[in-house]
């Protein structure tokens, strides 16, 4: 277990000779980083572990071979080290996640080595201190349409036609998000969602949820209505905000200026809907470094709505929920597993 007074140790996994040496030599600018060895595929990888001691392991997905999604498998019973993986425009990452991985960035292209490695430097820094379960909460046997225990519609109640759910989260979210979102029903009030990730996987993962959830959920577009039974997941790179038109609400979608240091920013999202929702709403801040979506939620519970935070012992990176805790944001905290639950008996008060 890595400690805040000594380097993080990172071991660097990739079939690429041209890859490890990049991410070594990139890791090791930072005085705070030491990579301690490195693995050309999966299996020599598994051989040098427990050798090595990592803090952190970056790791390829698509590897001759065992693949990354594999070696997960097999390695984090036994070790559970935080993961960070190193994928290319991917379907395959989301499975790795899944595996228990923590955190992903994308394979530069031509002129983005700088950007991929001040990418993969900060989230060395936030996965060192990572809570990772030996059992993710993504191995608990999900929930299908015919699941015991699977929430009832809400039903035709007008008065949850006119409540709005925001939900932010960074590191560790991705299947922290689809916790909560698969054991909501399809009815649910309609939802604005900020999941910190790189450029080209968020209508991915909007499509997964889609799959695997009740609810209709899929990349927001500019000008969007927000509306029951639907979520909407901001786009990379744009900030998504909640605008009011009359007693209708639309998402709008723009590139615009970083907003605590992210692009889309949960504190862009929850800030919008502070100043612009005038019926119920909802805010939920989960796992993530950081403090991004701390001062919005304030601000939202501060204009009456009710506001949800993780949990320490649920988070990935207790960071944004810990800060939104703290200043006084946070109602109710619950775990990932029961943030729906929670939700869910909200709504049925109203």
């Amino acid at each position: 277990m890595w400690s805040a007074n000594k380097k993080i140790r990172v071991m660097v996994v990739d079939d690429s000779i041209m890859a490890r040496t990049l991410i070594t030599q990139g890791l090791t600018k930072d005085p705070q980083i030491e990579v301690v060895g490195t693995g050309f595929n999966a299996r020599d990888a598994m051989s040098k572990v427990a050798q090595l001691q990592p803090d952190v392991m970056t790791l390829d997905v698509e590897m001759p071979g065992m693949s990354g999604i594999d070696f997960l498998k097999e390695l984090l019973p036994k070790r559970p080290l935080p993961v960070i993986l190193v994928s290319s425009l991917n379907l395959r990452v989301f499975d790795a996640l899944s595996a228990g991985a923590v955190d992903f960035v994308r394979k530069p292209e031509a002129g983005q080595n700088d950007a991929f490695i001040a990418a993969l430097t900060q989230k060395v820094h936030a996965a060192a201190g990572a809570n990772v379960r030996r059992t993710p909460a993504s191995l608990i046997k999900p929930v299908s349409a015919a699941a015991p225990g699977t929430p009832s519609p809400l039903g035709g109640r007008p008065s949850l036609d006119q409540v709005i759910i925001g939900l932010g989260a960074s590191t560790g979210g991705t299947e922290a998000t689809l916790e909560v979102l698969k054991r909501l029903p399809a009815d649910i009030p309609g939802m604005v969602i900020v999941q910190h990730m790189p450029t080209g996987f968020t209508q991915m993962y909007a499509e997964r949820l889609n799959r695997l959830c009740q609810m209709e959920v899929r990349e927001a577009k500019n000008g969007d209505e927000i509306r029951r039974g639907l979520a909407l997941l901001a786009p990379a790179d744009f900030q998504m905000r909640v605008v009011r038109s009359g007693g209708r609400y639309t998402v709008s979608c723009a590139s615009g200026e970083k907003v605590s240091g992210h692009r889309p920013s949960v504190d862009a999202l929850f800030f919008s809907m502070a100043e612009q929702v005038k019926c119920r709403m909802v805010g939920i801040i989960m796992t993530g470094m950081g403090r991004d979506g701390a001062e919005g939620l304030l601000q939202m519970r501060k204009a009456g709505a009710y506001t949800i935070g993780q949990d320490k012992e649920s988070s990935v990176v207790y960071g944004m929920p810990m800060v939104a805790q703290n200043i006084g944001a946070v109602k109710i905290q619950a775990s990932c597993e029961n943030i729906a639950s929670v939700l869910l008996r909200q709504l049925n008060q109203l």
